[in-house]
């Protein structure tokens, strides 16, 4: 997608002004609290709405998992720093590799912390972002106005490569054809015209927390509501882990803590021993073999 006109920018749904705001300058601080906490207000509602395309997508992320593919998600400016951040909080919570869930961000790794703007507008880039992308993969481009030449770069040549490639927008009108599934929230004009950090950021920080969250629980990483695939990279995460052996093997806290350090801090294999009487590696084993947790117990 080539660079657009002025005009064509201007009529971006997320340059739209948002009448409900006109004045805020001239609020108290109070009113203007009042004024941000109304228009988030309608974020969960705008996803709600598109929960079939967030669904879809779900099915596309564990489908990629599952098959030992992996996700790339990337995006620019705000985009790309909720795409670097879902990508980082992966690996505590569901215990994924870098490879399985990664995310690049217009401009590298500097552009997460001081903005550089401007490498949203370079295609090249996009097309070099997805350039390890294999078939079988999934590509989330993350778009708030929907038309960034950087993203619609990368899902193009995410689709040339045989990948699955999800465009997550506030911009309805953007039917990309380089995406399969294009997930749109419509959110309305922003409180300060034009600053997709708020209300647009918002929505694709929910739509991005039920892809991500939505696939791991497919490909059986949580048990009933238990986060069973965690890493105990901190001793908050490590009680936890021995919290969810205690409940879910039922023994009480010594004998959970115990089994947790005898299965090398995994909770599905601490569960596993505890309520099969079996030993870490016969645990291990009866894991792979079964596929997932609950069907390890037999349930």
């Amino acid at each position: 997608m080539g660079l657009l006109s002025a005009r064509i920018y201007a009529r971006l749904p997320t340059e739209q002004a948002n009448r409900r705001t006109r004045d805020i300058d001239k609020k108290s601080s109070a009113d203007i609290v009042r004024l941000i906490i109304a228009e988030d207000r309608l974020v969960p509602l705008a996803v709600a709405r598109v929960a079939r395309d967030v669904a879809r997508g779900v099915d596309a992320l564990a489908k990629t998992l599952a098959s030992g593919g992996s996700v790339l998600l990337l995006g620019a400016g705000t985009s790309g720093r909720l795409a670097v951040l879902e990508a980082a909080e992966c690996p505590p919570t569901f215990n994924t590799t870098p490879r399985q869930i990664r995310a690049v961000i217009a401009g590298g790794k500097r552009s997460v912390f001081r903005a550089k703007e401007g490498a949203e507008d370079e295609p090249a880039l996009g097309k070099k972002a997805a350039g390890s992308v294999r078939r079988g993969d999934c590509v989330i481009g993350v778009a708030a106005s929907g038309v960034t030449p950087f993203v619609h770069a990368a899902l193009a040549e995410a689709k040339r490569r045989g990948a699955a490639t999800l465009l997550v927008t506030s911009n309805g009108s953007s039917r990309s054809r380089h995406a399969d599934i294009v997930i749109a929230p419509l959110v309305g004009p922003e409180v300060v015209t034009g600053s997709t950090r708020l209300k647009a950021g918002t929505a694709a920080k929910l739509v991005l927390n039920a892809l991500t969250t939505g696939a791991m629980i497919k490909i059986g990483k949580v048990y009933d509501h238990w986060m069973v695939d965690l890493k105990p990279t901190s001793r908050k995460l490590r009680l936890r882990g021995e919290r969810i052996v205690g409940d879910l093997g039922r023994v009480p806290p010594a004998r959970a803590r115990a089994l947790f350090r005898a299965s090398g801090g995994s909770v599905k294999t601490a569960v596993v021993m505890a309520r099969k009487r079996l030993a870490s590696g016969q645990a291990r084993e009866l894991l792979a073999r079964a596929g997932s947790l609950r069907r390890a117990l037999g349930e």
